[in-house]
């Protein structure tokens, strides 16, 4: 299941600070819950609504999931600058790729 605050975001189609433009109680694990507080433009949604962005925020969260994995085998730009510099940029586009290939997104 995925989490409230992963369907709020993709219902208002933007980032949300949940200290000031929605306000959420949620269980321990973040997934159900409800909305407390709406201070967004947008009419706030019902839980009809949110539940059928179940499987769009499945998705969302696997491939945010994928981008910090992705992120992580990279490595800092420093050192990716320093591997182009010491090997050339093809041996650092392949490892890139073969990182890609093995951490696919949705």
């Amino acid at each position: 299941m995925a989490y409230l605050a992963t369907k709020i975001k993709l219902y208002a189609n933007r980032e949300i600070d949940f200290r000031k433009d929605v306000r959420i109680n949620v269980d321990q694990n973040g997934i159900n819950g409800s909305i407390t507080e709406w201070n967004l433009d947008i009419v706030q949604p019902t839980e009809a609504q949110l539940n059928a962005l179940e499987n769009e925020a499945n998705k969302y969260e696997r491939n945010q999931q994928v981008i910090n994995t992705r992120k992580s085998l990279y490595g800092a730009w420093d050192k990716q600058l320093e591997e182009i510099y010491d090997n050339g940029i093809d041996s650092w586009k392949a490892r890139i790729a073969n990182i890609k290939l093995n951490n696919p997104k949705e």
